[in-house]
């Protein structure tokens, strides 16, 4: 959904640590893990916090589980952000 995707990018600009081109390339490195748990409100929270641990990246799921290989997946990208 473009405007979806519009809304995303407005608040990842607002909010995020990192600068658009940075933030926009993480979103599009998550959703490349094609992974159904992950959720857009996820990536969000994903991008705001870049967390570095399994611990950090289960208090984001909160409606899912993540398996440690997936956790890590996260953390990998996280990494080099």
């Amino acid at each position: 959904d473009v405007e979806e995707a519009k809304t995303t990018i407005d608040y990842i600009i607002k909010f995020s640590k990192i600068n658009k081109e940075k933030a926009t390339k993480l979103k599009s490195d998550i959703q490349d893990l094609k992974n159904p748990k992950i959720k857009e409100e996820n990536i969000i929270k994903i991008i705001d916090f870049l967390p570095k641990s399994q611990e950090e990246v289960n208090k984001i799921f909160t409606e899912a589980t993540l398996t440690e290989e997936e956790a890590n997946a996260i953390i990998e990208i996280t990494g080099k952000y």
